[in-house]
């Protein structure tokens, strides 16, 4: 691709004009799915990850600084990204169909386990509301960290941070193994 027709389309992208996407998509579509499919390994999700990427990539568009990286590195990172929490989501979501078929699964020992650990919910409200609204987000709504800080409007970084936080202000609630035990049963 020529510097003149990079440097045309990373305008267009700051100046938020549609036009952007389309030749982003003409000029590195090709090559992103490629990268996606790689990590993926799997030609649908591949294109579900493209799609994702295109989109994450015009919500970000304001955020690129050719300074730091070239157009391709950038587009590059979000879409192998997007691709790593799109396995990691649909493996999670295999893992847990796996679990449901086990039923051992459910024969944990009880005898340490607290009443109160079922309501993990309505003991949020005894940590800090920004622990609460992370900790709800990965663990009742089922974001990955990536999809939560990107959903909250929060670096990734604050996010594990305030994950890292909120589990130990939980841990005082309900003891250090409880807590555990009840976000493997939640998760």
């Amino acid at each position: 691709m020529s510097t003149l027709l990079e440097k045309h389309i990373v305008e267009l992208l700051q100046e938020r004009n549609e036009k952007a996407i389309s030749l982003l998509y003409d000029n590195y579509g090709d090559t992103l799915f490629g990268v996606a499919n790689k990590v993926v390994r799997d030609e649908e999700l591949a294109q579900d990850v493209l799609q994702e990427s295109f989109v994450k990539i015009w919500k970000k568009s304001d955020s690129y600084d050719p300074t730091k990286a070239k157009l391709f590195t950038w587009l590059f990172r979000i879409t192998r990204n997007t691709a790593i929490d799109k396995l990691r989501s649909v493996n999670t979501k295999t893992d847990k169909e796996i679990q449901m078929d086990v039923s051992d699964v459910y024969n944990l020992g009880v005898e340490g386990i607290r009443p109160e650990l079922m309501d993990v919910r309505e003991n949020l409200d005894k940590i800090e509301s920004k622990y609460q609204i992370v900790l709800e987000a990965l663990f009742f709504q089922g974001m990955t960290q990536q999809e939560a800080s990107e959903e909250l409007d929060i670096p990734l970084g604050t996010i594990k941070s305030r994950l890292k936080i909120g589990l130990r202000e939980l841990k005082k609630v309900y003891g250090p193994t409880t807590i555990m035990l009840a976000l493997l049963i939640l998760s």
